[in-house]
């Protein structure tokens, strides 16, 4: 009993020393993208990783300011973009999960099956048909062709499904039902709140991936003031001849802010969430 004791603060403070090195090897990147948006091109090239930083950020985001482009507008259009694609997913994607738990209709299993189907054809794949027809309907450059697809959400839609089934009881929507509950009111007020952790957990992947995402963007947007902030960043790694390293930085660092910013009001949604399913286990 006595070495068992003695060993179990060395395991903690074993285990402790690990988490703090595996912290600080996540946040080695962010840490290297801070410092070099500080640093000049000519600095970048001769070292490229430091964590020393340097006095030229300010120049750096004039240089960022000074193209043709808008990062302020690009920043509003990513948000636009990442908080509508966000919401209609999340929402969307939570209602048909309620309606393939919450019913019993022919054909439930064959439009399981179908989602799961969908769910194994690439996105890249159906982007030509997909520019094909916003083209003929002249809705290119529109920011909203960019939000209304997140409406189906074949993966959010298993996921959404999967966590309701053991989360949300049968019992208790039928109980607010036999109350007089109209189906909207059941779904909004009762068990939207029951499934916060795994919307949060959705949100993030969802408003990340959003953010990211430069192909399909690229392809639809071809007005200035329509791109989005991976687009401009795109375009100031693009330059051969005259490639702005601190610049690109200053812009990825951008484009990072928001990322952490939604990540840190969700959080605590999610360690709720884990510590719920564990208190259920």
């Amino acid at each position: 009993m006595g070495n068992s004791n003695k060993s179990m603060p060395v395991f903690k403070v074993l285990v402790m020393v690990v988490c703090i090195f595996l912290a600080l090897l996540s946040l080695f990147p962010f840490i290297v993208m801070l410092v070099n948006s500080t640093r000049s091109t000519i600095q970048i090239q001769q070292h490229a990783v430091s964590l020393i930083p340097s006095k030229y950020f300010l120049n750096n985001f004039r240089i960022l300011t000074g193209k043709t482009f808008s990062p302020a507008r690009g920043f509003m259009n990513s948000l636009i973009v990442s908080c509508g694609v966000s919401a209609c997913s999340l929402y969307f994607s939570t209602l048909t999960a309620y309606a393939m738990v919450m019913y019993e209709w022919k054909l439930k299993n064959v439009f399981f099956g179908f989602i799961m189907a969908i769910m194994m054809i690439p996105a890249t794949v159906t982007i030509i048909g997909f520019f094909q027809m916003v083209y003929k309907v002249h809705m290119t450059n529109k920011l909203i062709v960019l939000i209304l697809p997140a409406i189906a959400s074949p993966s959010m839609v298993f996921f959404m499904r999967q966590y309701m089934k053991p989360s949300v009881s049968v019992s208790l929507v039928e109980s607010a039902r036999i109350d007089g509950s109209k189906e909207f009111w059941t779904f909004n007020v009762i068990v939207l709140p029951i499934m916060k952790p795994a919307i949060a957990t959705q949100a993030i992947f969802t408003f990340v991936t959003s953010w990211n995402e430069l192909f399909r963007p690229s392809v639809i947007l071809t007005q200035q003031n329509k791109y989005t902030l991976p687009i401009m960043v795109s375009l100031l790694n693009g330059d051969i001849y005259k490639r702005e390293h601190g610049a690109i930085y200053v812009g990825l660092t951008l484009t990072a802010l928001p990322l952490i910013v939604v990540y840190f009001l969700i959080a605590k949604y999610i360690v709720a969430g884990v510590a719920l399913g564990s208190v259920k286990g």
